[in-house]
């Protein structure tokens, strides 16, 4: 894992893409970093590209059923995991594997 600070990232605070997480600010809070290496163990888990396949997929038929993109990126699994669980610390030493589909 790798990250890279103080990037300009258009209406995002920050982005992970194995094995790099990016952040929009130099000094990004602990919150963060942790959202996206929840997601960056996603990523590794479903062997990186299909994680990608997976996401763009189910963001698309959040957004056919609810025609908002901002609701459609909220109800994604993916960030459903990484959201309730950005603020538990130890949460990546307890998760148990494709954890996300809990969320579906």
């Amino acid at each position: 894992m790798f990250i890279i600070k103080g990037i300009k990232l258009p209406k995002i605070t920050g982005i992970a893409i194995w094995p790099f997480i990016i952040v929009k600010t130099k000094m990004p809070g602990k919150t963060i970093i942790n959202h996206e290496k929840i997601h960056l163990r996603q990523q590794v888990e479903m062997l990186v590209i299909p994680f990608y396949i997976w996401y763009i997929l189910e963001w698309a038929v959040r957004f056919i059923a609810l025609r908002n993109f901002n609701a459609a990126y909220l109800s994604i699994s993916f960030e459903k995991e990484a959201y309730k669980n950005e603020k538990d610390f130890n949460y990546l030493k307890n998760r148990g594997f494709w954890s996300f589909l809990k969320y579906l």
